[in-house]
């Protein structure tokens, strides 16, 4: 087991929302940090920690930054960090990974699976340093995680805010030197 630290330069969470049912708001969370414990001989037996500072979101729009970090939403304030904690890993028939854990947004803590894929480890150019790659994606239902804003009925069906998140987050994690 190698613990490869997560390189927030190389890392991003993102997310898509609907608005008004008829369009997705997307965002990022661009300062990811954490580690993923990677066995190279059975990657079901690897562990990932990552956590994601929220107040680095950006969806493009500064107005729509703030509320969403605002008490209405994420309440940043209270609740700086978005945590993951993998608690199993399980191969798919089509070799992808279910990464089963706990996701923690507003001190609301639930269970979550990931559909993952790990790239490498391939040696980087950076200087004889070796790093793995990994893309999760799954969805959330906001409301589970106390975020309520926006669920208001539109007159024409469906909701304000969606309550279905979809998240991906990319990791590249560099392992220890061997020497």
């Amino acid at each position: 087991m190698k613990d490869c630290i997560i390189d927030p330069d190389h890392s991003v969470a993102t997310f898509a929302i609907r608005h008004l049912m008829i369009a997705n708001i997307r965002g990022m969370f661009p300062k990811v940090t954490g580690v993923i414990r990677y066995d190279d001989q059975d990657i079901t037996r690897s562990s990932v920690e990552a956590e994601i500072d929220a107040a680095s979101l950006s969806t493009g729009v500064k107005k729509r930054d703030v509320h969403v970090l605002s008490s209405d939403m994420l309440d940043a304030s209270r609740y700086p960090t978005m945590t993951f904690q993998s608690r199993r890993i399980e191969r798919q028939r089509d070799n992808s990974l279910a990464v089963q854990g706990d996701l923690t947004i507003r001190g609301v803590t639930r269970p979550v699976t990931f559909r993952a894929e790990q790239f490498g480890p391939v040696k980087s150019p950076r200087g004889g340093e070796v790093s793995i790659g990994v893309v999760c994606r799954g969805a959330i239902d906001r409301e589970d995680f106390g975020v309520t804003w926006g669920s208001e009925p539109l007159e024409s069906g469906g909701l304000v805010a969606g309550r279905t998140v979809e998240i991906t987050l990319d990791v590249e994690a560099d392992l220890p030197v061997e020497r």
